[in-house]
């Protein structure tokens, strides 16, 4: 089973890296779900040697319906990591009913080749995921980033493991979502071959509240989230 990581941060994937992961998927704020990484974080992390780098673009928090600018924005931003050396993108398009967006799905997989194109999480928006999982099948994705629809994948492992099925080896169902070394198991046990995940803690900074600078209910700002190396060895001990 290969071992994925969602690297937050620069910290994360120099931990992941130290740790003997192979490939990890970078980008920024994990807090909303990630957004694109910056050129310097992404530069940096290039640096690290015999580590896989898939870069997720993503111009913004919130849903996967993108406007004229956000999408140039993306664009402009595959063509960056092309020019970086980077391994492959993360990403995708819906429409605003929750359907993939074929038309900007695969315009972004051609500008983006030679590289591998992997389907993010956007997937788990989808209504019908087995005829989304169709759609992408036919637009060449190579790995669809899953939680099965659910807010945590072991909590999705069921329709999981339907989507495992129907791909029938055509295209990589990869599960990511709240998957650590207390249930990483029970996907490996359902036979899934590549398992995503971010293993983040999170780190308190400063005792006093700090005056907001964003909508309090909904970030921590006197927190950050890492990934430590101890965690990630936990998970390679286990696949």
């Amino acid at each position: 089973m290969l071992l994925e990581i969602c690297a937050g941060n620069y910290e994360s994937a120099f931990n992941a890296h130290h740790s003997g992961i192979k490939r990890i998927e970078l980008c920024s704020e994990l807090a909303v779900g990630g957004i694109t990484p910056s050129y310097g974080l992404i530069k940096k992390v290039m640096q690290l040697d015999r580590l896989e780098i898939m870069v997720l673009i993503r111009p913004r928090s919130g849903d996967f319906n993108y406007s004229s600018a956000d999408f140039n924005i993306m664009k402009e931003d595959i063509l960056l990591c092309k020019q970086l050396g980077c391994h492959g993108i993360v990403s995708g398009v819906l429409h605003a009913n929750g359907t993939v967006d074929s038309k900007r799905t695969q315009e972004l997989i051609a500008l983006s080749k030679p590289l591998p194109f992997i389907f993010h999480r956007a997937f788990d928006h989808i209504p019908d995921q087995l005829h989304g999982l169709e759609t992408l099948l036919a637009l060449g994705v190579e790995r669809v980033l899953t939680s099965g629809g659910a807010p945590r994948a072991i909590e999705g492992i069921a329709q999981l493991i339907k989507l495992k099925n129907a791909a029938k080896n055509r295209v990589c169902v990869m599960p990511g979502g709240g998957i650590n070394a207390r249930n990483i198991t029970q996907f490996k046990d359902a036979g899934f071959i590549e398992i995503h995940a971010s293993l983040t803690t999170l780190v308190k900074q400063h005792e006093q509240d700090l005056i907001p600078m964003n909508n309090p209910e909904n970030l921590q700002e006197n927190c950050y989230v890492y990934t430590p190396e101890q965690s990630i060895k936990e998970l390679i001990a286990i696949v």
